[in-house]
């Protein structure tokens, strides 16, 4: 653990990126198979390539988000908008996840969708309703376990999570 906390330090963005670009594309091909119930790839192996690089560009998206969701936590607790309890500990895992998956998430996803949609050569947003709930039910509870480690396992976590959500997708999914 210590080597990857090393190179996490070392190389915050390369990191982010990697991890998202692996795990986030591993999870699309997950839920693909799952649904197909063989192995299977969501979209053309070039599609899935591009989308591979819109994974780690995410992920900077991401790593940049935390950061900032921090600060901006950070500031409503000196400002006393927040109650002081939620300034350390499972109080701060729990404001941060929260904050971040309110203001942070929604922006972050139709981001997401934009660059899914370039990719495939679609229009619109069907489907984000459900993507956007996810933020409640999943997202701040694993986010909430995210805030609670040392930052430098963070974003790797993060990525991890985005798989996971694949996997449940993919078997929720009727096929």
């Amino acid at each position: 653990m210590d080597s990857y906390r090393f190179w996490v330090q070392a190389h915050p963005f390369l990191s982010a990126a990697l991890q998202f670009g692996l795990l986030g594309t591993l999870g699309e091909v997950v839920a693909a198979s799952l649904k197909a119930r063989r192995p299977a790839l969501p979209c053309s192996p070039l599609q899935l390539l591009a989308k591979t690089l819109a994974w780690a560009l995410l992920g900077l998206v991401i790593k940049a988000g935390f950061v900032g969701m921090k600060g901006f936590t950070l500031a409503l607790l000196d400002h006393h908008i927040l109650p002081a309890f939620l300034g350390s500990g499972l109080g701060w895992a729990i404001a941060l996840s929260a904050l971040t998956n309110v203001f942070f998430g929604p922006q972050m996803m139709l981001f997401h969708r934009l660059e899914d949609n370039l990719i495939l050569h679609r229009r619109g947003f069907d489907g984000m309703g459900p993507a956007l709930w996810t933020l409640v039910w999943f997202w701040i509870p694993a986010h909430t376990l995210t805030f609670s480690l040392p930052a430098d396992y963070q974003v790797g976590l993060a990525a991890l999570w985005s798989l996971v959500l694949g996997v449940i997708l993919g078997l929720s999914r009727k096929g």
